[in-house]
């Protein structure tokens, strides 16, 4: 890594815009959790033994298996307290990492087992991040993203739950699950209706599945942002060094759709091969609009520092390589547009000014 030291890396400002928030607890928390509801974990030795069986049973190489591991965090958030000690846990973690600027996503619909509303899960996830950011000296601003899940059929109430919260807290909306069988053209009006009250969403695609997801994602329901994406290139051949790019790379190229890469979580589901294979390396050289992300930082064992060290060990990135992803980021954001300009002029510029001399 030359001078590329993982404490440097540490130090530079980040944005996150693709964290999910049942995939990134403390494995400890996880441990004390289920011993207070009783729920039975795979592994109760240690919390580093945890932490790997998580690793290791998302490294299977198939998202379906990768999504499998998400039954044990979800289950010990069910209750208000829980909810909201993980929210703040996760907004204390990523402030420690350098992360100025995040958006984390989660399914309400997934947290109501136990008698709680979709309101309730919202306010607790709330109580949480307010906590987490106080606890932090407010170094972070936070985001929740309400995700609804593409194999259920509430995208239309967690689309109208998102568009209740939007002044307290909620900055857009989003779908995720298992992309073969369940396109996004399925939730078609929480989409339209989303785009008629002025707000933003992300979709999953372009991750387990290839360019008819993305296409569907963009031309159908509109998204602002692609959730991955890295299917995209599947639209660009490479002849004699030279990039060919089709109608769909060349339209998201154009239009500065947003990339939300996740490297690490794409080796594990098998959208990539390594991090030097990664097409990420591709996409950032034609100048896609490239976002690096964590997607699930306890599936994954990763951090915005692990995710950025990984690309600098693959690709030779530098400081302005960084500071490039993560203005990138900062532009993508659901943030009003005077506050994500505030964090690029106040904080992320001057801050890799400050680690470049």
């Amino acid at each position: 890594m030359g001078d590329m030291t993982r404490d440097l890396i540490r130090r530079a400002p980040k944005v996150l815009l693709h964290d999910h928030l049942d995939g990134g607890l403390r494995p400890q928390t996880v441990l004390e959790l289920a011993d207070t509801i009783g729920h039975v974990l795979p592994t109760t030795d240690s919390a580093e033994a945890l932490g790997r069986w998580f690793r290791d049973s998302a490294d299977s190489g198939s998202l379906e298996r990768y999504l499998e591991t998400f039954s044990h965090t979800v289950a010990v958030m069910q209750t208000a307290d829980a909810i909201s000690r993980v929210a703040r846990e996760c907004v204390e973690d990523l402030a420690a990492d350098g992360v100025v600027y995040a958006e984390i996503r989660y399914a309400p619909e997934l947290h109501v087992e136990d008698g709680l509303t979709l309101d309730d899960v919202v306010a607790a996830v709330q109580a949480g991040f307010d906590a987490g950011v106080e606890a932090s000296g407010g170094r972070i601003v936070v985001r929740q993203l309400l995700t609804a899940m593409r194999h259920q059929a509430r995208s239309r109430e967690i689309a109208e739950l998102a568009v209740t919260w939007r002044d307290a807290g909620v900055v857009g909306f989003d779908i995720a699950g298992a992309e073969a069988g369940y396109p996004p053209t399925r939730h078609l009006d929480a989409f339209e209706y989303l785009q008629r009250q002025n707000a933003h969403f992300t979709i999953h695609a372009g991750e387990g599945f290839g360019l008819p997801s993305i296409w569907e994602a963009l031309q159908w329901c509109g998204a602002d942002r692609l959730g991955h994406g890295v299917r995209i290139v599947d639209d660009i051949e490479v002849v004699d060094g030279e990039a060919r790019l089709g109608r769909l790379a060349n339209y998201v190229r154009d239009k500065r759709i947003p990339l939300e890469m996740c490297p690490t979580s794409n080796i594990q589901t098998g959208a990539a091969a390594s991090i030097a294979e990664h097409p990420i390396g591709l996409l950032t050289e034609l100048r896609f609009r490239v976002t690096v992300n964590t997607d699930n930082r306890l599936m994954s064992g990763t951090s915005m520092t692990e995710e950025m060290a990984r690309l600098v060990d693959a690709f030779d990135y530098d400081l302005a390589d960084l500071q490039w992803f993560t203005v990138n980021a900062m532009k993508s954001a659901f943030l009003h547009f005077d506050g994500r300009l505030a964090l690029i002029n106040d904080l992320i510029k001057p801050g890799y000014a400050a680690l470049a001399d």
